[in-house]
């Protein structure tokens, strides 16, 4: 091994090779890019989303809604709570879909609009968020899968409707409350209709849906899902789907910003949350590909000749980028002691055993001022001054022995 070059060669990778290595990674993103982009401008005119009466995505809720029209109920989207209090009125059915993103201000003017009405409303999965604003006297109990169940039940439109896939949040009210619960799970309710007081002093009745899945579209024709989801929100001429939204402002004054993130991560649809998780797992196996150890050395005949000399320098550069000097140490020691065993008497084979080189050696070079064994058997040496030290010792060493 040669000492140290002292030029000023780079062994960095030039602009050229990193284009080169990583151009395929950049068109593939490139591509999935400029599809992404494409699929949204064809499809920037359709409406996706749970429970948006205008999807008609699995999880959308464009069936119940058509199925309401035809029915002669109109249907009316509402995306802010100021829409939605503003079309409520005598004969409507109010949906609010999501009522525990709403805040407290929000809550508040929603049931102030519940008191003043004379029709229904229906909320969907409401829990301890919303529970005690919107339905005082009910509290929530821990949520359950959605399945088939058995109405259980004396609520005209449960018992007509049947089994229906009813689960989620489960409802517990307090004493003295007046309620139907329907559609129990281990004994409470995941369905539960409080009556109002009375035609022109308030709400007709307030309707609790632990889950929303007898609304979606892929759920719709299983079981009595369509008959209860009709009845439940066609009892009256006019419905007013309230679909919560990042357009609405009339929360924004006391809610904090953690609130608006959380907000926002739950309007997003949750295959997008999937889609997201499964490309982070997809960059994180590829990282862990590309930076996989080497395998084992394979011999390869070389497709020119090189000198020596060459092969040589740039082993020794490799061993000073990656700081080696244990490697280079060892390499250096290893052919000193392959040389000069044959010299000694020792076989080759036996060059690398202390006790059978270092005997031979000392007789052949007893007065030597060096020590032996830390030459040829020594540790690694700490920095490189002491790493060419060694390498000119050893030099020196095996001359000793060729001209003793």
């Amino acid at each position: 091994m040669s000492r140290p070059a002292t030029g000023t060669t780079s062994t960095a990778p030039t602009a050229r090779q990193v284009w080169t290595r990583t151009r395929g990674a950049a068109l593939v993103l490139a591509l999935v890019l400029i599809g992404g982009l494409v699929l949204a401008t064809v499809r920037s005119t359709d409406a996706h989303g749970a429970l948006d009466p205008r999807s008609a995505d699995p999880h959308g809720s464009r069936a119940v809604a058509e199925l309401l029209k035809a029915r002669g109920v109109t249907v009316t989207l509402a995306t802010t709570l100021a829409e939605a209090t503003t079309a409520t009125d005598t004969g409507t059915t109010l949906l609010v879909t999501t009522p525990d993103l709403l805040t407290d201000t929000q809550q508040a003017t929603l049931r102030t609009a519940m008191e003043n009405s004379t029709g229904r409303t229906v909320l969907i999965g409401a829990g301890h968020a919303s529970l005690s604003t919107l339905a005082p006297g009910v509290t929530s109990a821990p949520s359950i899968p959605v399945r088939e169940r058995a109405p259980s039940c004396t609520l005209e439109a449960a018992t007509r409707a049947g089994s229906a896939d009813l689960g989620g949040e489960r409802y517990e009210t307090s004493p003295g409350t007046t309620a139907e619960a329907c559609y129990r799970a281990d004994g409470l309710p995941t369905l539960l209709l409080l009556p109002g007081t009375g035609a022109g002093t308030g709400t007709t009745d307030t309707v609790l849906l632990g889950s929303p899945d007898i609304l979606y579209n892929s759920r719709l024709d299983q079981r009595g899902n369509a008959s209860l989801a009709l009845q439940l929100l066609g009892s009256q001429p006019h419905l007013v789907w309230y679909l919560p939204s990042l357009s609405d402002t009339s929360g924004t004054a006391d809610t904090p910003a953690d609130d608006t993130t959380g907000n926002f991560l739950a309007l997003i649809p949750s295959g997008w949350l999937w889609g997201t998780l499964q490309l982070a797992l997809a960059a994180v196996l590829a990282a862990l590909w590309r930076g996989r150890r080497l395998g084992p050395l394979i011999t390869e005949r070389l497709p020119v000749a090189l000198r020596a000399s060459e092969a040589t320098e740039g082993r020794a550069r490799l061993y000073r980028k990656a700081n080696a000097r244990d490697r280079a140490a060892s390499v250096l020691r290893t052919a000193t002691r392959t040389r000069i065993a044959p010299l000694l008497g020792v076989p080759v084979q036996e060059a690398h055993s202390p006790d059978r080189l270092l005997p031979a050696l000392s007789a052949r070079l007893p007065e030597t001022t060096a020590d032996p064994r830390d030459l040829l058997f020594g540790p690694a040496p700490a920095d490189d001054a002491t790493l060419i030290r060694l390498a000119d010792q050893l030099d020196a060493l095996e001359r000793e022995v060729r001209t003793s």
